[in-house]
């Protein structure tokens, strides 16, 4: 009895040291490719590469009688077989991509620690061989749409009333990295390996332009590659980089106007008042002024940045938070340093 009692201690022991180790490896190689803020601005949500997404209460970190255990995830659990490449809010639901799938999770559930899928789509891809990954997600407020692409250089557009998907934008030659929405005027943009940034006529799904930005010399670096990895619009401007430089563009005349002196490929990038943020293969947040000049570079924990976002649903939980190739998500208060960074665990 006091043997089997003793191999059972021992066994049971091992096993946990074994799961401790296993952990610990993954922590290691963890990469955090998505964030969303919940619609009450309360919660962060954060996807990793092993099909994770944590839930993080920002109310509790940002408490003045905070602790380590408030920075830990509040719920934890698998989503998708593949790495949760993005993550998007509705006024009620989070809405993660992998490969080949978009799935629906209730926030009301969620934050009380429920994570039962409430619905999955996959696109109807052409690609038969091989299930490509969704990379990129964006809602447009405008008719109520979700707009999804990747792997296979389509662009879906699936109607969030009914879950039909209702177009699909055709043009791009190779994976699509990111996708933007200039409203005012109805179009999507969308930025690809091929080296282009497509504007699509988001009522009809038809091209309106192609610009070819790794043609443009100010903006051209062949040792970097051709790929556009990041874009934001606003009114009547774009920032797109990856291998190109990052670019300040002109739509209207569809001309660079800025280049902004990182060598660095960037694979953030927003508007943000009267600056431009950036981050991607430096562990910095880069804060630009429109003209180019860099004004700031905050310190991050992560060595690549592959997320970075602002919380603009509660002013009381404004924060910036920015995640990459670590198992931590950098938060800053005043965006001008790391107040602190919340784990993975």
């Amino acid at each position: 009895m006091r043997f089997l009692i003793s191999f059972t201690l021992f066994f049971t022991s091992t096993s946990i040291q074994a799961m401790d180790m296993q952990r610990s490896l993954e922590l290691l190689h963890m990469t955090v490719f998505s964030q969303s803020f919940s619609p009450c601005g309360k919660y962060l949500a954060a996807g990793n590469n092993y099909g994770q997404i944590a839930i993080f209460s920002l109310s509790s970190a940002l408490s003045s009688e905070a602790k380590e255990e408030s920075k830990k995830p509040v719920v934890m659990f698998t989503a998708h077989d593949s790495p949760v490449y993005s993550l998007v809010s509705t006024d009620r639901q989070l809405i993660s991509a992998g490969d080949g799938e978009v799935k629906a999770w209730n926030w009301s559930e969620i934050v009380k620690k429920g994570c039962k899928e409430a619905w999955s789509r996959r696109p109807p891809s052409r690609i038969s061989l091989e299930i490509p990954e969704i990379n990129c997600l964006l809602l447009n407020p405008k008719d109520n749409s979700l707009l999804l692409a990747g792997g296979d250089a389509q662009i879906y557009v699936m109607d969030m009333e009914t879950g039909a998907f209702t177009n699909v934008y055709r043009g791009h030659k190779e994976y699509v990295h990111c996708l933007a929405l200039r409203e005012q005027v109805h179009e999507c943009l969308s930025g690809s390996e091929d080296g282009t940034v497509r504007l699509w006529d988001a009522r009809t799904g038809g091209q309106v332009h192609a610009i070819e930005v790794y043609k443009y010399e100010e903006c051209c670096r062949p040792q970097y590659g051709k790929w556009i990895g990041c874009l934001a619009t606003e009114s009547d401007w774009m920032l797109c980089g990856g291998g190109p430089a990052l670019t300040l563009w002109h739509l209207r005349s569809l001309t660079p106007t800025t280049i902004f002196p990182i060598q660095e490929c960037q694979h953030q990038v927003m508007f943000y008042q009267d600056l431009i943020l950036s981050a991607g293969q430096n562990p910095t947040i880069n804060h630009y002024q429109i003209s180019g000049d860099i004004k700031a570079q905050i310190p991050c924990t992560s060595r690549t940045i592959y997320s970075m976002n602002i919380n603009d649903q509660s002013q009381e939980n404004k924060v910036l938070t920015a995640a990459g190739n670590s198992p931590r998500v950098d938060v800053f208060t005043n965006f001008g340093y790391r107040a602190f960074s919340l784990m993975f665990v």
